[in-house]
């Protein structure tokens, strides 16, 4: 389901050129072991995803946007993830408000940092 939502918010709504195959967004980064964290609405239906790669391998910071780091370049460590494709289903009424964030990016927020601190992390790079 992430997949598919991955294509529908970043093909779909934002018009990226990702590659999309069956109706899923998926890249070389899927393939090296990430972490996923998901928010699931009621009934089940997906919220939000977002993908956790350790900074010390490749990573779409480092690999992808190096233009936005200075000196062109991460300084990566093993306490350092990256997030990426971070993504909410805005369609989605449950749990929006009136020009309030969504719940399900509140969420998914509250999830990365209860992921990270067993796992002794203690910085997250994006690029947003």
């Amino acid at each position: 389901q992430h997949h598919q939502l991955r294509a529908r918010i970043f093909s779909d709504r934002l018009g990226w050129e990702v590659n999309v195959a069956g109706g899923c967004e998926s890249d070389a980064f899927d393939d090296i072991q990430p972490t996923y964290i998901l928010a699931v609405a009621k009934m089940g239906r997906l919220a939000g995803c977002a993908r956790l790669l350790p900074t010390l391998g490749p990573t779409m910071v480092a690999n992808v946007f190096p233009s936005l780091l200075s000196a062109g370049q991460l300084r990566a460590h093993s306490s350092m993830v990256e997030s990426s494709r971070f993504c909410v289903e805005t369609s989605l009424s449950e749990g929006r408000g009136d020009g309030s964030i969504h719940q399900a990016t509140l969420t998914m927020f509250a999830g990365i940092i209860e992921w990270s601190m067993p796992n002794l992390l203690t910085e997250i790079v994006t690029a947003t």
